[in-house]
């Protein structure tokens, strides 16, 4: 992901040290050397997500089971990836985890020194970004994009050498690789065989509940595809940050956008409004797209400063914002993205196929 400023990467090395003086005080680390490791509740699975995607597949595969593990969701009630911090409980969690599924990207640059003092040989780790290699993509900069501050359009971000005096440039990952559903398949294989290894008795529930889910998946893959080859536009616009790259890509929708996925920008400048106003009415789009947690502020100004001022703003939803309340009320990871389905298709002129 891209870094903003130096503040940030000040904050990481603070955070850094906090986490290391933690690892000396014997408080965090994948073993159960804690305070109160041996408070644990019979022999149940104790699994640490660090973000709502994660959480989810691991709940349906869990299935019944779920009730039987202790199921832990690190970034709730709205808290960013891009700036999350982990708490003293959230590195106890972690200490006491049978299983650690987190993204492995930039933002996530404390669980190294999280696990740096493993001692537990039970602790598993799921590396999404590891995991999913051959897909991992790097952050672009496409037309209108506007870039860090002080860079233009197309550079990326460049450093000198700590001993040469070169510029070299800084390759930067998109780690929103949850929005592939095809991805999705693949992390939901993963956990099922790790599953089934730290509780082999539950083997024929977990690869059944990964059978039924998988099937899930596809289905909803399907109607993706279909839906973009029924389009009438040629591509989204979005007037915020773009995390969906991996689903564009999935389907070969082309796409214009403010800001890069991992941008920390808030505020567009008056180039990239007129380009991206001007780019929606070229290609006659219907809508200018926002996503959870914006304030959908730069989209309106892109919809107003249209020729025909009559775009939509629309939403579409990265997980990034999922609260305790949503899951209480149901909401999924499908749910979700059935309902960005029907998001994309009013974005994109796809005519109603019902």
């Amino acid at each position: 992901m891209r870094k903003a400023d130096s503040g940030k990467r000040t904050g990481k090395k603070i955070c850094k040290i906090v986490l290391a003086a933690l690892l000396l005080t014997g408080t965090v680390g994948c073993g159960r050397q804690v305070a109160d490791a041996d408070d644990r509740t019979g022999d149940r699975i104790r699994i640490v997500c660090t973000i709502f995607p994660e959480y989810d597949w691991v709940k349906q595969i869990l299935g019944g089971q779920a009730e039987e593990a202790e199921l832990t969701l690190l970034l709730k009630n709205g808290a960013d990836l891009h700036s999350y911090q982990p708490t003293v409980w959230d590195m106890k969690a972690i200490s006491e985890a049978d299983l650690f599924l987190y993204v492995g990207g930039e933002s996530d640059f404390w669980v190294e020194n999280a696990l740096a003092n493993a001692d537990n040989p039970n602790c598993r780790t799921l590396n999404l970004m590891e995991l999913l290699s051959d897909t991992v993509k790097e952050e672009e900069d496409t037309e209108g994009m506007q870039t860090v501050q002080g860079h233009e359009h197309g550079m990326g971000e460049y450093h000198v050498h700590e001993d040469a005096e070169v510029l070299e440039k800084e390759i930067e990952y998109d780690e929103h690789l949850w929005l592939s559903l095809r991805n999705a398949q693949t992390v939901c294989e993963a956990v099922t065989e790790t599953l089934c290894e730290l509780d082999s008795g539950h083997r024929d529930i977990y690869e059944q509940n990964n059978r039924e889910y998988q099937e899930k998946l596809q289905v909803l893959d399907r109607k993706y595809m279909e839906a973009v080859e029924q389009a009438s536009v040629p591509a989204l616009l979005f007037g915020d940050r773009f995390p969906f790259r991996y689903l564009t890509d999935d389907y070969g929708i082309a796409y214009y956008a403010a800001f890069a996925g991992c941008a920390a920008e808030t505020e567009a400048s008056f180039e990239t409004i007129v380009f991206l106003a001007e780019k929606a009415g070229e290609l006659g789009l219907p809508a200018v797209m926002k996503i959870d947690g914006s304030d959908g502020a730069i989209a309106r100004t892109i919809a107003e400063n249209t020729k025909t001022k009559d775009q939509k703003v629309l939403l579409l939803d990265s997980m990034q914002s999922v609260s305790g309340q949503d899951m209480e009320d149901g909401e999924n990871y499908l749910s979700i993205m059935e309902r960005n389905l029907e998001v994309l298709k009013e974005a994109l002129l796809v005519a109603d196929q019902s």
